[in-house]
């Protein structure tokens, strides 16, 4: 077995290139997406009790399950005799980000193995015959697998969207009575889109370029 020696010329081709931004998005995914947290606000009032307009809040993030995103209204104050505390809003998405995430630090340690084998043992890479076979059907999974988890996520998120946003006032129950609510804001998902779109197309590019002969030296009379 060839022992470990550093080659960085494997990351100047395109198999190698390509695991590093795979391993750089797949950070950036879990990181966003994990770490994220935000909140919506709906402002009330109800004449001629309160006048003055409340803001009722409802922090939610991951695991997204915003069905158990209770909305809070300022402290000590009690805003129209509604017990908001008991009000959440709907939806449960926890299991598409959890499954976006959990396969983003899989893609992650992935990548890191990748390139430790390309990068430190690219002699018993190019001498193999087994092993550039097991990394290309391993990428077609792992590649297969990351759209899959973007595509379910990216729908996810349409629906944490809808959820959070103006439409949540037409979804509570002292909204339809006497209190009159209007939706105040929720907090950008910049963030979880830009994410989104760099984790699929990252992915498309490792299953496009991904070559079993791309660290292989050119023959003698090909140089």
């Amino acid at each position: 077995m060839s022992g470990f020696q550093i080659n960085l010329n494997p990351l100047k081709e395109p198999l190698g290139f390509i695991k590093v931004l795979e391993w750089l998005a797949s950070i950036f995914a879990f990181a966003t997406c994990g770490g994220f947290k935000g909140q919506t606000e709906i402002q009330a009032s109800c004449p001629p009790k309160v006048t003055e307009n409340k803001t009722i809040t409802a922090v939610f993030g991951y695991p997204f399950r915003l069905n158990e995103a209770s909305f809070q209204p300022p402290p000590g104050v009690n805003v129209c005799d509604v017990n908001w505390k008991s009000l959440v809003l709907i939806g449960d998405y926890s299991s598409s980000a959890q499954f976006y995430v959990t396969f983003a630090v899989f893609v992650f340690l992935y990548c890191i193995a990748a390139l430790l084998l390309y990068v430190g043992y690219t002699s018993l890479y190019l001498d193999s015959r087994k092993l550039p076979m097991i990394d290309f059907v391993v990428t077609l999974v792992v590649t297969f697998l990351w759209l899959v988890s973007t595509s379910a996520w990216a729908k996810a998120l349409t629906d944490i969207k809808i959820a959070t946003g103006h439409n949540i006032v037409q979804e509570l129950l002292p909204c339809k009575k006497e209190v009159l609510c209007y939706f105040g804001s929720v907090t950008s998902m910049g963030s979880l889109n830009v994410s989104v779109m760099e984790f699929h197309s990252v992915a498309q590019a490792g299953e496009q370029y991904h070559d079993l002969d791309s660290l292989r030296p050119l023959p003698p009379e090909l140089k």
